[in-house]
């Protein structure tokens, strides 16, 4: 029979001291030297289960146990997440934290990493089931400490709100903070209507945000802004003058940017249907080439789409397909990707409004029809289109192509795209007329 005893597991301690004030820490033998040397004998008494101390001392003298911030704490516990130690041994619980609240942090540390904690005046020892029912109870009291706490701020909010005022966070398109409270932005408040008005005209979220991108808005944080972005500055009632506060609007301090009128023109938009909204994004996003696109056997090229998933795909298709009609030269591609299609006629636009050729026939064509136009501010014009073309809405951009291209035939071999030149005489007249008349001013 096997008569050797089971080896006691080593315990590394370490001792913590601390003293408030400063007073006295001068002499030979203080406070803190005081604290240890009980601490020491305490160690020394649980030899026999194997307790050892340590050689690192974690003092702090003249430092305030109502907070954590203290260089010797900060040693010890980042001694215990090195594994370095494994029993805590303080004078009294207080020398560790005089706050509940800190304290329950402490031991969260503390059991993290499987380290025990011994008060030796107090009879208070997290080996024994006494001292874990006791440090139990003070934890106990710990979380009702915070939740009152929590209480009182959750009602000191309420009641801030019921007020009017903002209680800090996200500060919103259109405002700056002073002195805690919002005050309007000018500048950006006008931004702010300007797309309260703008989502009215166009009635879609989708659309508006398309705008938004392609003139490089972004918002008060440096991001381009998207369709979630729009939807959650349309119903923030702040830009109402107001506060909310679980659910419950209230009369703000601060200044509205959006009037009730504006505010219930959106919101009436918001309440429709989310097919009606669809449908009036994609009638207000109409195709480019509607009417204008033929194959080289002369049937036309409907506009068509389909959707998987999230995504909308368009597509140009012939009318051959649509009524079931053999079409004559099989080489003809009858479907293909609007965005491809419509993609490459703007490209061809760019090149023809950059041909030195188009730009002369431009310059005769509107000195025909008795236009004063500088030849400089003609070539200036053409120039100018492809940043002109990224600022314009859809509908627009519609229009100026239905102006600039008589004809898109698709062959076997590719497009052809027979452009207007008179048509791009009409485009720059339009484009240079607020020129002629801001000079004429």
């Amino acid at each position: 029979m096997d008569q050797r005893a089971n080896p006691i597991r080593r315990q590394r301690c370490a001792i913590y001291t601390r003293k408030s004030s400063e007073e006295g820490l001068e002499q030979e033998f203080n406070s803190l030297h005081a604290q240890r040397e009980a601490c020491e004998a305490y160690i020394a008494s649980q030899r026999s289960e194997g307790w050892v101390l340590v050689r690192d001392q974690y003092d702090d003298g003249g430092i305030s146990g109502g907070t954590l911030e203290r260089p010797g704490l900060k040693q010890l516990l980042a001694d215990i997440e090195d594994g370095l130690i494994d029993v805590v041994v303080v004078y009294k619980i207080d020398r560790l934290s005089r706050s509940l609240m800190d304290f329950s942090k402490l031991v969260e540390v503390f059991d993290r990493n499987g380290v025990t904690f011994v008060s030796v005046t107090q009879s208070f020892n997290t080996t024994t089931s006494m001292g874990r029912l006791t440090l139990n109870i003070l934890l106990s009291f710990a979380q009702f400490e915070r939740e009152v706490t929590a209480e009182r701020i959750r009602d000191k909010v309420r009641a801030s709100r019921m007020k009017g005022m903002w209680m800090g966070g996200y500060v919103p398109l259109g405002y700056d903070v002073k002195d805690r409270k919002l005050v309007v932005n000018a500048e950006e408040a006008a931004t702010v209507r300007g797309i309260f008005e703008r989502f009215v005209e166009v009635g879609s979220a989708t659309l508006l945000a398309r705008e938004l991108r392609r003139k490089g808005f972004r918002n008060k944080q440096g991001t381009l802004v998207d369709k979630g972005h729009l939807y959650r500055m349309m119903m923030n009632r702040v830009y109402r003058g107001e506060v909310v506060h679980k659910g419950n609007a209230y009369p703000g301090e601060h200044q509205a940017i959006i009037d009730v009128q504006l505010w219930d023109q959106v919101h009436a938009i918001f309440r429709e249907s989310p097919r009606k909204r669809a449908n009036n994004t994609r009638a207000q996003a109409p195709a480019l080439l509607k009417g204008l696109i033929f194959t080289a056997t002369g049937a036309a090229m409907t506009p068509s789409s389909t959707k998987k998933g999230a995504r909308r795909y368009r597509y140009y298709v012939s009318m051959d397909v649509i009524k079931n009609r053999e079409p004559s030269d099989q080489g003809i591609p009858r479907r293909l990707s609007a965005d491809l299609v419509e993609a490459a006629v703007v490209t061809e636009l760019r090149r023809v409004m950059r041909a030195p050729s188009i730009t002369a026939q431009v310059i005769a064509h509107l000195a025909r029809e008795g236009h004063a136009f500088a030849e400089a501010d003609v070539i200036s014009a053409l120039q100018t289109f492809e940043y002109v073309w990224g600022q314009l809405f859809p509908a627009e951009q519609t229009r100026i192509v239905q102006l600039l291209v008589r004809r898109v035939t698709v062959t076997s071999e590719g497009l052809v795209i027979d452009v207007r030149t008179d048509g791009v005489s009409g485009v720059m007249r339009d484009m240079m007329a607020p020129r002629k008349k801001v000079a004429a001013e």
